[in-house]
């Protein structure tokens, strides 16, 4: 017979299920409710993002599920890239440390809304196991593109920040070759691309002479599109260009500075359109020194710039105010020789070859490296000094972080959430 009556237990122990049912319950509805953040425009929530440094973007995606997919949003992504591509806050700077320890990616937020700007902070790399010698190959809305400096075969694209990678395809390899890389986004086509120039030569009848360096006759372009499984080539290239990463990528364009050549001895200046796939020669600023070893290229708030070494320490920078007109090329600044403190007191008699023979300003003192929000030109002296220069006072301040690295090469980055 069952009792009528429940014993205290019992009642005990269903009124526990029914509370526990209910909290269960109310925490489903609340999660499910969205948060005031998630109720505002899309507009309000950029603007308040745009805001943070990029550390703080890459904790907002931990905060909880919604705001992780909320971060992992591509429109968000390329509504804050965007913004930031306006030039409206100073940039993230990727430091590749090269000495002492080899290899080592550094990242410094000079935006005026980072609280912690003054630090200088170690950046993981989840593939370096894999390939511990690489060197930078560019840098595009947020994205890396690291190839390996050893054995000339691995490449990786990778968001320093979400942690996001992919390796490339293995492409066609010759036995004697040496590479130039590029990688850019062109914003028509929606793509970003790897080009990689292999000059080669046939060592079986090749033979070396007195020549004073490495002679390649033979080229090969070869292209892979992300999204794609396999590399394409293009066929010869009859430019030689200088052995580093692309320098500026303009409108969908990277651009190299070609090497002289026995019948042309004049350098030139040429692009690589990312749409068309087809090399064209930009015209030159019409100064003095472009023939020569002592210019390199940059990216000035989105316009091509050239940087000019002239006599005494001097330097021009020209930037081409409307793209493949040569008329609306303008000098807009002219810096004095100046040397900071800390070279003074280190006359680089340790120097590392590696850096010296394969930095960015051809062995010059001075790199150019972009503009800041302030209006002030951003200098990197012989890999070792940040140096801003103040165009309207004619001075120069040298920028001291913590935790820099003793040598390094700058990469201009935007920090962003960009997923592959």
């Amino acid at each position: 017979m069952c009792p009528l009556n429940l014993s205290a237990m019992d009642l005990d122990h269903e009124n526990h299920a029914k509370r526990r049912k209910t909290k269960t319950q109310n925490d489903q509805q609340q999660q499910q409710q969205p948060t005031v953040m998630e109720t505002l425009p899309n507009e309000i929530i950029v603007d308040i993002l745009s805001r943070l440094p990029i550390t703080s973007l890459v904790q907002f995606k931990f905060v909880c599920r919604r705001w992780r997919a909320l971060a992992q949003d591509p429109v968000l992504a390329d509504m804050l890239l965007s913004l930031k591509a306006d030039g409206n806050d100073d940039p993230c700077l990727i430091l590749h440390g090269d000495f002492p320890i080899r290899n080592l990616l550094y990242f410094l937020d000079l935006s005026v809304h980072n609280q912690d700007k003054e630090k200088v902070k170690r950046l993981y790399v989840p593939f370096q196991a894999t390939m511990p010698e690489f060197d930078v190959v560019g840098s595009c809305n947020g994205l890396l593109c690291l190839s390996d400096s050893l054995y000339n075969d691995a490449l990786y694209v990778h968001n320093p920040f979400t942690m996001d990678f992919m390796e490339l395809p293995k492409s066609r390899q010759y036995p004697d070759q040496e590479l130039v890389f590029g990688f850019g986004f062109h914003p028509k086509t929606k793509e970003y691309k790897v080009v990689k120039i292999v000059y080669y030569r046939n060592t079986s009848n090749y033979s070396y002479g007195r020549a004073r360096r490495t002679v390649y006759p033979q080229s090969d372009v070869q292209i892979f599109t992300l999204g794609t499984s396999s590399w394409r080539s293009l066929g010869k290239v009859s430019y030689q260009f200088v052995r580093r990463p692309s320098e500026a990528l303009v409108c969908g364009r990277l651009h190299w500075v070609s090497r002289p050549r026995r019948y042309h001895p004049a350098r030139r200046i040429i692009s690589f359109d990312l749409a068309d796939e087809q090399f064209r020669e930009v015209p030159k600023p019409d100064c003095g020194g472009l023939n020569k070893c002592n210019f390199h290229l940059s990216v000035l708030r989105g316009r091509l710039a050239v940087a000019v070494y002239g006599n005494y320490g001097k330097l021009e920078i020209w930037v081409l105010k409307c793209y493949n007109e040569k008329e609306s090329w303008a000098k807009e600044f002219t810096i004095g020789a100046y040397m900071p403190k800390c070279l003074k007191l280190n006359l680089d008699r340790h120097r590392p070859m590696k850096i010296w023979k394969n930095n960015g300003s051809n062995g010059k003192v001075v790199r150019v490296l972009c503009l800041l929000e302030n209006g002030e030109v951003l200098l990197e002296y012989k890999n070792r000094v940040l140096v801003s220069y103040d165009p309207k006072k004619g001075k120069f301040r040298d920028l001291v972080f913590q935790g820099i690295p003793n040598w390094f090469q700058t990469v201009v980055h935007t920090g962003s959430l960009n997923w592959l």
